[in-house]
């Protein structure tokens, strides 16, 4: 295990104290100050971390369904900490009221002034950590992708407790921080009324936040982007591959070479089965018994990932030049979205891009799991007796990847000499990024992995409502018009409406679809309020004018000057337009 991995979980946790959203919770942390560490806040923290952690690990099993788990526990939350509150406010109120939840209420507020109760304390954490989960970064949204796919386990346990411990420390030194003046004020806390009411309405006006998305939606826009930025600073800083934008951890490690091998490659410590495909494309079924004798390329892929498309020409070009002398190129589709799981899908996909050599379609993830697989793109290059030798994680490395090719064709008594190395076309996404101007990560829209958005009244799960965009700072999205927003894209309900971002890079694009029934839907794109001229991308004019017609990636713009902050926005004329992620390049 890495221990960078935990590093970054850690991190990721510390750093979720600087999201705005926090800020609606700090009232029912400061109601504990005070009292001895060890019964007031330390199980306050605990309870929170335990709240944070479960409902991370249900979202990694469970998806959706965690989701709606999770919004259930926060409106019973809200209810516990608003009785918490009005406890504060009116303790007379509260000792006339004989309901037991009530009486629960009072007893997790404590009166402030009470006795310290370390159970009251642990389950008052419980809901304020109800209330503080959604406020999760890239580096969350890694762990939770990485168990997605892999399936839970202990290291998922551990990195999700990491997260949760730095999550707990950083508010932990904030309050010790700043203990000393607010000790004062906990001692007038148990003498005068004043005190209590202001803390009890501060409380309130916390719930009233959540309650209303506030605290998602313009609190958002005050500095998320700031705090989500750190943790991409973070990530680029560790050892985790971050060359990809779409890198999961755990990546497998060679072992030292063998004696003999000429190219001095190393064979590393991973099995390759492709018999866990559920389907083959261009061509039958084929096992590496089958390939002994020549040297294989195994690319893990998905059709709408800007990461691998960046990759496929000189992998299209590898496997037409060096066909004659060995090489086999095999792609694994390991699917991210359910619309790439669909058999049409991929297949109109591997004629739009030029793909003739096999496609495995791995939507059960048993391919990449037999390659001890973590992220999109992935070269494995596999040697004439079957071994892996090679890997590239993610985009670049073009140049060592074809002289690994050379090299094991040479060790397979291949005739591949020092020839120019192959001239790949690039057009369109698959130009590679322009890396020095890319301040925009890639953005989900479904709640399941969304961040960013600052829509002014925040997410509706799974129902009909009507946004407006509001202001948005750089790498902030909204929408506009009657919407849906499920757990792995947003879709259109209403004619007219319009999902937008504001980016820094040279390209941008969005997975777009149709929902069932809808035909091609044409769609109005503006940049910076105007058409785009010169700087639109291949699926847009110069005006603007574009059709969703399948389920893909879009290249939206790809501008020709110099590279600024720049608002995209996409309007589409009829309902049944679904968005699913933005990426950059």
């Amino acid at each position: 295990m890495n221990a960078s991995l935990y590093l970054a979980a850690f991190s990721g946790g510390a750093l979720t104290l600087l999201s705005p959203c926090i800020l609606p919770v700090l009232p029912f942390v400061l109601a504990r100050t005070g009292r001895p560490f060890r019964q007031g806040t330390l199980p306050l923290l605990l309870g929170m971390a335990l709240t944070f952690a479960t409902v991370a690990s249900l979202g990694a099993v469970a998806g959706g369904w965690a989701v709606r788990f999770n919004e259930f526990g926060r409106a019973a939350a809200l209810v516990v900490l608003a009785i918490s509150a009005l406890a504060l406010l009116s303790p007379r109120w509260a000792d006339r009221m004989s309901r037991p939840v009530v009486r629960l209420g009072d007893r997790l507020s404590n009166r402030v002034g009470g006795d310290a109760s370390w159970v009251g304390s642990v389950l008052l954490g419980v809901a304020t950590g109800f209330v503080w989960s959604p406020c999760a970064g890239p580096i969350l949204g890694l762990i939770l992708s990485s168990a997605a796919l892999a399936g839970p386990g202990v290291q998922t346990s551990a990195l999700l407790l990491a997260y949760a411990a730095g999550a707990s420390l950083s508010l932990a030194v904030a309050l010790r921080a700043g203990e000393q003046r607010l000790a004062g004020l906990s001692a007038r806390l148990r003498t005068s009324v004043w005190p209590r009411r202001v803390l009890g309405s501060a409380m309130l006006a916390g719930v009233a936040a959540v309650a209303t998305g506030v605290d998602t939606g313009a609190l958002a826009r005050l500095s998320l982007n700031w705090g989500s930025g750190l943790e991409q600073r973070v990530l680029q800083a560790l050892p985790m591959g971050a060359a990809a934008a779409d890198a999961l951890p755990g990546a497998p490690k060679g072992v030292d070479a063998p004696r003999g091998t000429p190219s001095g490659l190393p064979v590393e410590p991973i099995r390759p089965d492709l018999s866990g495909a559920v389907n083959w494309l261009n061509g039958e079924p084929l096992n590496l018994q089958q390939l002994r004798g020549k040297v294989v390329l195994v690319n893990f892929w998905t059709y709408s990932c800007i990461n691998c498309l960046r990759t496929l020409p000189n992998v299209r070009a590898w496997a037409q030049k060096y066909a004659d002398q060995g090489l086999a190129v095999i792609g694994v589709h390991t699917p991210e979205f359910a619309f790439e799981k669909e058999t049409g899908n991929v297949q109109k996909a591997l004629r739009r891009l030029g793909i003739a050599y096999p496609v495995a379609q791995d939507n059960d993830f048993a391919v990449w799991r037999a390659f001890q697989n973590q992220y999109w793109p992935a070269l494995y290059f596999i040697d004439a007796e079957g071994r892996v030798r090679h890997h590239q994680f993610g985009e670049g490395g073009e140049a060592r990847s074809e002289q690994v090719i050379r090299a094991l064709l040479r060790e397979a008594g291949a005739d591949a000499g020092a020839a120019a190395p192959v001239v790949p076309d690039t057009r369109g996404p698959g130009l590679p990024a322009d890396l020095r101007h890319v301040r925009s990560p890639e953005t989900y829209l479904g709640y399941r992995q969304a961040s960013g958005f600052a829509s002014p009244s925040g997410i509706a799960s799974d129902r009909s409502k009507a946004y407006t965009l509001g202001r948005l700072g750089l790498n902030d999205w909204g929408l506009k018009g009657a919407w849906t927003v499920g757990p792995e894209f947003v879709q259109l309900d209403e004619g007219g409406g319009a999902v937008a971002i504001r980016f820094h890079a040279r390209d941008a694009h969005l997975v777009l679809g149709l929902a069932a029934g809808h035909g091609p839907i044409p769609f109005q794109l503006t940049l910076d309020g105007r058409a785009p001229g010169a700087d639109h991308g291949d699926d847009v004019d110069a005006e603007g004018r574009g059709v969703v017609d399948a389920t893909r990636l879009y290249q939206l713009v790809r501008q020709r000057g110099s590279i600024d902050d720049r608002l995209v926005e996409i309007r589409f004329l009829d309902p049944g337009a679904r968005a699913f992620a933005f990426t950059f390049g």
